[in-house]
């Protein structure tokens, strides 16, 4: 039996030893109207973090679920963003629109918990938050909710980058 024989026959994790995991937000499907039937597609929406400040977003397509799923996995790895936290909440409310979504969020106490649906959740989770206060106005649609909340993650600044952004001493 040669070495290669020997090894599992499971295949490799990509994540595996970076610390990071993925989550599965939505999975699309689309279908086409060929000559011999239909023909369907697969979209996945990825949310890829290290539940320590570093979260990405990605949107793979494919003709199969695996494959499409393993795409939205490289795209959010290459779009990773470090996120500014406050301990284990947000440093200050954000509100942000991202189609006809809109996401407001809101620093919370220690205890709360992760107060938002789930597909926020997927991102704020992923990203390390443990304690906000979050709601979402107008359409429901998953890209758009996702794509607000890792926006407004993203435009997070704490107090010492102000201070340094403006160059005087500011008091919390």
């Amino acid at each position: 039996m040669s070495r290669m024989q020997r090894q599992s026959n499971k295949p490799k994790d990509p994540l595996e030893g970076t610390g990071l995991e993925d989550s599965v937000v939505r999975i699309y499907r689309c279908a086409t109207v060929v000559k011999g039937g239909r023909r369907f597609s697969f979209a996945a929406l990825v949310i890829v973090g290290d539940r320590k400040g570093r979260v990405g977003v990605g949107y793979g397509k494919a003709p199969e679920v695996p494959s499409a799923v393993e795409k939205g996995r490289k795209i959010a790895q290459r779009a990773l963003q470090t996120i500014k936290l406050k301990g284990n909440t947000i440093p200050h409310r954000v509100n942000v629109t991202c189609g006809a979504s809109r996401v407001v969020m809101v620093p919370a106490s220690e205890g709360t918990g992760v107060i938002a649906g789930a597909s926020m959740r997927a991102v704020l989770e992923l990203a390390g938050v443990h304690d906000v206060l979050t709601k979402s106005y107008g359409s429901r649609n998953p890209k758009n909710l996702v794509r607000a909340t890792f926006d407004a993650l993203a435009s997070l600044r704490t107090l010492e980058d102000i201070e340094a952004l403006r160059g005087v001493k500011l008091s919390a």
